[in-house]
């Protein structure tokens, strides 16, 4: 077997290799240069933004939320014997009057025995006029002897039954057109049909779900729950703004009524808000409610400021050595224009406003002027 030499090798091949090698060698020696440089080169702190701490004239609105609802609502059920839904006669958003038909039940079973009885009854009664004529007849011919007293007698118990059996029929008769009328689902109030569950064919009877939801028309109001910190501050009387989801105008109601208790677990209290009548106003509508309950000076912060993680509520200030540090607040609401801060700030602290979530405490930064 032959050996391999570099001899054989030509010799522009062998230039073109080394020259190769000789440029990577370069290139590699270059890289480690100027990267050792670079590492000595220290980059400039971040820059932020910053506003300085001023409290301002604020005023105290206790905010809530809720949503819209009828004041007095109606739940209508079957009532008596239970029954399939032959009829309706209202839809959810129809105005009814008090007293109009919503819906009626089958009567095919109570029906025929509304017309049996009433036709007993008229038996009844002729059966006892014609008892009664014999027994004053009897009673005129008493005194000449026509008649035995046994007989007189006869009669007057007859007449006595015959009245009994007329009574008898007649509360009867009394029962099976009350359960017929209340085979008609009627509105007990003037309003407006919120929620309507029945369906022809559907089975109704005592105990069920309701068929329909009837809200009381002109009585709107806005059921919303309020902290439990806020509540004290809350009174029967005071005014207050709804905003209602899609209607960019505010309507002005009244406190009607605070909540006597407070939910162990929401730490809520409720409230109700009396509201006029309004065409963009219907039950069921998400609102937000505000109450003013006075004014104070406090701090107003951009909400970009103000973060939070498991230790709660915190900004970043910049000190005098321009580093920044944590500093814990106590946030007492948000609005349109920033967030209140409750305590933990002082005038004059430089807060930041951009850029936080990327820095950490005791990181040197630049002011932007």
């Amino acid at each position: 077997m032959s050996r391999f030499s570099l001899a054989q090798v030509p010799r522009g091949i062998l230039w073109m290799v080394g020259g190769i090698a000789l440029l990577a060698v370069f290139g590699l020696l270059r890289t480690f240069l100027f990267s050792g440089a670079g590492k000595g080169e220290a980059s400039p702190p971040p820059l932020v933004s910053v506003v300085a701490v001023a409290p301002v004239e604020l005023a105290d609105v206790v905010t809530f939320s809720g949503a819209i609802a009828a004041r007095d609502e109606a739940a209508l059920s079957a009532e008596g014997e239970s029954a399939r839904v032959a009829a309706l006669f209202a839809e959810v958003g129809d105005r009814v009057k008090a007293g109009a038909v919503l819906a009626k039940l089958d009567t095919s079973l109570v029906a025929p025995q509304v017309s049996s009885l009433e036709a007993s009854l008229q038996e009844s009664k002729a059966n006892a006029a014609v008892a009664e004529a014999e027994f004053r007849r009897a009673q005129a011919v008493a005194n000449i002897g026509a008649l035995s007293a046994q007989e007189i007698e006869r009669r007057q118990v007859a007449a006595i039954a015959a009245e009994a059996r007329v009574k008898v029929v007649s509360s009867q008769l009394t029962e099976a057109q009350a359960r017929l009328r209340r085979t008609e689902i009627r509105a007990p109030f003037d309003g407006i049909v919120l929620t309507r569950a029945a369906e022809v064919g559907q089975l109704a009877g005592p105990g069920g779900a309701p068929l329909f939801r009837i809200g009381r028309a002109g009585g709107l109001e806005m059921r919303g729950n309020i902290a439990e910190r806020d509540l004290p501050r809350v009174s029967v009387g005071q005014a207050a703004k709804v905003s209602v989801t899609g209607v960019d105008r505010p309507f002005i109601g009244q406190v009607r009524l605070i909540g006597a208790v407070i939910d162990a677990q929401t730490r809520l209290g409720s409230v109700r808000i009396d509201l006029p009548t309004d065409r963009d106003l219907r039950p069921g509508a998400f609102a937000r409610g505000e109450i003013s309950v006075g004014s104070g000076r406090r701090p107003l912060l951009p909400q970009t400021a103000v973060m939070s993680d498991a230790g709660g509520n915190y900004v970043f200030i910049v000190d005098d050595a321009s580093k920044v540090q944590r500093r814990s607040v106590r946030v007492e609401g948000a609005r349109a224009e920033g967030v209140v801060i409750e305590s933990g700030l002082v005038s004059g602290d430089r807060v930041v406003t951009t850029a936080g979530p990327y820095l950490r405490a005791g990181e040197p930064v630049r002011v932007a002027q």
